[in-house]
């Protein structure tokens, strides 16, 4: 394979729409929250709450230097509340 042929083949893969990451950032986080407070299952909960953060709710194009404050914000509740529970997970449970 040639560069040519690479750099081709990575113009003809298609984007996901950021809209899609909306909805699935939404959607994990919808269903830690139902797996901690209905199904008293804090550790399926506490993860599906990590895996959100991998569908990045705001556009991945834009370096983390570069974005708003409110997103850089939203991001550090997010992972800090994370962090308090997977804490709250350890030691209180």
């Amino acid at each position: 394979m040639t560069q040519d042929q690479s750099l081709q083949s990575t113009k003809n893969e298609r984007e996901i729409p950021s809209l899609v990451y909306k909805w699935v950032y939404a959607l994990f986080v919808m269903l830690s929250f139902y797996y901690i407070l209905f199904t008293n299952d804090f550790i399926t909960g506490l993860s599906n709450m990590s895996i959100a953060l991998i569908f990045d709710p705001f556009d991945q194009k834009i370096m983390w230097k570069n974005r708003p404050n409110y997103q850089i914000v939203w991001l550090i509740i997010h992972l800090t509340v994370l962090a308090g529970l997977f804490i709250y997970g350890i030691w209180f449970r």
